[in-house]
This record gives C-alpha cells, sequence and structure tokens, in this order.
C-alpha cells in the first residue's frame, strides 16, 4: 500500500469514465458503511451497480456495440451515488 498525500482534503465527485473511477465509488461505499453513513442495503446496491459495470468495461473492451448500454448503467450509478452523497448522515464526531 502507498501513502498518498491529500492533506486529508476530500475529493471532488469525479464522473465514472474509468474502472479506476468505478472502483473508487466501491471504496467509498464501503467508508460509508464502516462510518455508518450509509445502511447495509444502500451498499449493497452500490455494490450490485459497481460490479455490473465493471463486466461492462470489460465487454466493450470486446464489443464496442455496447458503449450505449455501459452509459446507461454508468450514469445509473453516478445518479446512485449523488442521492447517496445528498442523504448518508453526518460522522458523529467524538465519544
Amino acid at each position: 500500500m502507498r501513502v498518498i498525500k491529500g492533506g486529508g482534503q476530500r475529493r471532488r465527485d469525479e464522473p465514472l469514465a474509468s474502472r479506476d473511477a468505478v472502483a473508487r465509488v466501491l471504496m467509498e461505499a464501503g467508508v460509508d458503511l464502516l462510518l455508518r453513513r450509509i445502511t447495509p442495503t444502500r451498499a449493497a446496491e452500490i455494490e450490485r451497480k459497481v460490479d455490473r459495470v465493471l463486466e461492462l468495461f470489460d465487454r466493450v473492451d470486446a464489443a464496442p456495440v455496447l458503449m450505449p448500454v455501459l452509459r446507461r448503467h454508468l450514469d445509473d450509478l453516478e445518479a446512485l451515488m449523488r442521492e447517496t452523497r445528498e442523504v448518508r448522515a453526518p460522522v458523529r464526531r467524538g465519544g
């Protein structure tokens, strides 16, 4: 594992245009779940959508005609993440 210097600043929400960006969505959901900012049900839905999108990335490599399908699923995942970021509970500080 390597440390990425960022000063603890939250990165702006990036467009889901690559496998890496989609993988970061899954990590974000995992953190939110661990911090109890989202429910296990929402985390599972995000994981399901991420798995589908990653599968479609692979399929598009072999059959570019599927790009509109991938784009539609990426848009759905972006909408779910936008909604998740708006409704997630704030982090509780202190004890």
